[in-house]
């Protein structure tokens, strides 16, 4: 368990939905989250040395053998100027097969290989065996020595194998340990909700690596954090390059991993993963060119499905559950609210973080954002002692 404060923590209470018991990814049902967080080194950069400060998550969508047993999936993308591998064979036939790796842009296919790797060593690796997994990134390399490829897949299996339920991580860890999020330290944060037993009592948990958005654009719970907490009040650790041709403010992406227990078609998992980008929009983030914002939605309710390629029993058919169109307006309210509040517990977690060649990206002060919100009317809760 982490002792990371969050946005709860600090009277912020997001929306109108109840969360989840650990107000996390892991309230659905199996899921697991586990990191491997790299911090190495300081001063200036050298390549293939450091200063190092990056890191991978993985998302274990079920307690079963996920190769064997998909489960139905769906995706978004509000701006494509990154990756998340895996998806076209996700829309074509609305099945995930494996873990999903988050990590650095550069170490994206490190990642994708170390799934791969592991799904062969736990299952038959005959010449019919093949893995299309999920690896998505965001860009660390203000902070990290990025071009070094320091996440290995060593580093992959020791995620897989220190994945677990209950409460999860948050801020500089695994893969969000050296990303920038509107200005101050951002990285992976998460929530959940629950919707109530009359309208199903399905659980939709979402989980981010936020890495985007300039800082006047930041708002909390409607309240705008950015333009009340500046860069004179807290700098950037854009600063030095606001005109220069780095990856300057409003640069960087956000991966969004939904879940849900509820029995979602693939077509109606898609219209989740959809949602997921109002919630970013409400926190303030665009969808700038500069930026990579890729979602995937997987949904846990329906079970024992046969592997993508199994050969067909009898006539081939198989019984699903799935839910009237009606009955998804919960759920994509339960979608936008979860993302909004994982991207600010992200915020909220994440600790000021020097890098490479001394650019420190600063915490977004909770005092600050106390006196702020209170302010401005939207404390909803007394901070926790």
């Amino acid at each position: 368990m982490t002792s990371a404060p969050r946005a709860r923590d600090l009277g912020i209470v997001i929306g109108e939905g109840r969360p989840g018991l650990f107000n996390a990814i892991t309230d659905v049902d199996g899921v697991r989250v586990g990191h491997t967080t790299l911090i190495q080194g300081d001063g200036p950069l050298v390549v293939g040395k450091g200063p190092v400060r990056t890191g991978v998550t993985v998302i274990i969508p079920h307690d079963g053998d996920v190769v064997a047993e998909p489960l139905f999936a769906g995706a978004a993308t509000m701006n494509g100027n990154g990756e998340l591998t895996g998806l076209e064979w996700i829309r074509e036939a609305g099945l995930l097969s494996g873990a999903i790796g988050i990590t650095n842009t550069n170490s994206v296919g490190t990642v994708r290989d170390a799934l791969v790797a592991s799904a062969v060593d736990s299952h038959d690796a005959s010449d019919q065996f093949w893995s299309l997994p999920v690896a998505g990134e965001t860009y660390d390399g203000r902070l990290n020595d990025i071009a070094g490829n320091h996440v290995t897949a060593a580093h992959v299996r020791e995620a897989l194998a220190e994945a677990s339920h209950g409460p999860v991580a948050e801020g500089n860890v695994g893969g969000g340990t050296g990303m920038i999020c509107h200005e101050f330290k951002g990285g992976i944060g998460t929530a959940s909700r629950r919707l109530p037993d009359e309208l199903g009592g399905w659980t939709v948990g979402v989980l981010v690596q936020a890495n985007y958005g300039r800082r006047g654009l930041l708002r909390i719970d409607g309240v705008p954090v950015g333009e009340e907490i500046s860069i004179s009040d807290v700098p950037s650790p854009h600063d030095r390059d606001r005109r220069g041709l780095d990856r300057g403010p409003g640069a960087g992406s956000i991966i969004g991993i939904v879940a849900t227990d509820a029995p979602l078609l693939p077509h109606q998992c898609a219209r989740l993963a959809r949602r997921a980008p109002l919630g970013v929009a409400r926190v303030g983030g665009l969808g700038s060119t500069t930026s990579g914002d890729m979602f995937l939605c997987f949904a846990t309710g329906n079970r024992g499905m046969p592997p993508t390629e199994a050969e067909a029993a009898g006539d081939g058919a198989i019984t699903l559950r799935g839910l009237m169109d009606r009955a998804l307006d919960p759920l994509f309210e339960a979608a936008v609210e979860a993302t909004e509040e994982a991207i600010v517990n992200a915020l909220v977690a994440a600790e000021t973080m020097t890098g490479r060649d001394g650019i420190v990206a600063q915490r977004l002060p909770h005092d600050r954002l106390v006196e702020v919100m209170r302010r401005h009317g939207r404390l909803r809760g007394a901070p926790a002692a």
